[in-house]
């Protein structure tokens, strides 16, 4: 994500107007990650903020009004980076499960990087439920989009919805909390593997004989 789109989940009055300002702004943003990722919503301090992205206190009250506000800007700065990594992944057209499968691989290696992305995004489910719910929803929308799209070119089965792009944001989500941030026993391309395996042959046993 570059400062210019930093910018994007700043309020509109506190705007950055000048190169100068969006690299301030993308410092605070980048220093809250850490902060609130390693310390929580609750123990972290704007002080602590402006500390770790080497500004005056008076420069991070340009841009928020409080800790509650840049913690929903940063919620939404993350779901704009979760973003820009799966559309990074996909630079050409793949048939769908390749989609899916590049989409996840891209994440898992963001996840990795930025492992505070799963405490930030726990967190914000009592600390601004909204911003919480709109990140998921969006995320779902986007792999729903996908799949629509699938289906439209004949690569996918008819009656996929909602429910099965949430199911697959969820597989997806605990793969990367179980693979990305507790350990890292196999590399992002082995496990879009799976989770693609998963998708494309489902869990039941086959019949003997059948392929």
């Amino acid at each position: 994500m570059t400062t210019a789109d930093a910018s994007d989940s700043t309020p509109s009055s506190k705007v950055p107007r000048t190169e100068r300002g969006r690299r301030t702004l993308r410092k605070l943003l980048d220093a809250a990650a850490i902060e609130f990722g390693e310390r929580g919503f609750h123990e972290a301090s704007i002080t602590g903020i402006t500390r770790r992205a080497g500004t005056a206190l008076g420069s991070f009250y340009t841009y928020f009004d409080s800790k509650d506000e840049i913690f929903r800007a940063l919620v939404d700065d993350l779901s704009g980076k979760v973003r820009e990594a799966a559309k990074n992944a996909l630079q050409s057209e793949l048939p769908a499960l390749e989609t899916e499968r590049a989409a996840f691989a891209g994440f898992l290696h963001f996840a990795r990087e930025h492992k505070e992305i799963y405490r930030i995004i726990d967190e914000c489910e009592f600390v601004d439920p909204q911003s919480f719910r709109q990140h998921y929803q969006t995320t779902a929308n986007r792999i729903h989009e996908r799949l629509t799209q699938g289906v439209k070119r004949g690569e996918l089965r008819e009656g996929l919805g909602e429910a099965h792009a949430w199911a697959i944001m969820g597989m997806n989500v605990f793969l990367g909390l179980r693979y990305a941030v507790w350990s890292d026993d196999a590399s992002p391309e082995e496990l879009a593997d799976l989770a693609n395996s998963i998708l494309r042959e489902g869990i039941a046993r086959k019949p003997d004989g059948e392929a």
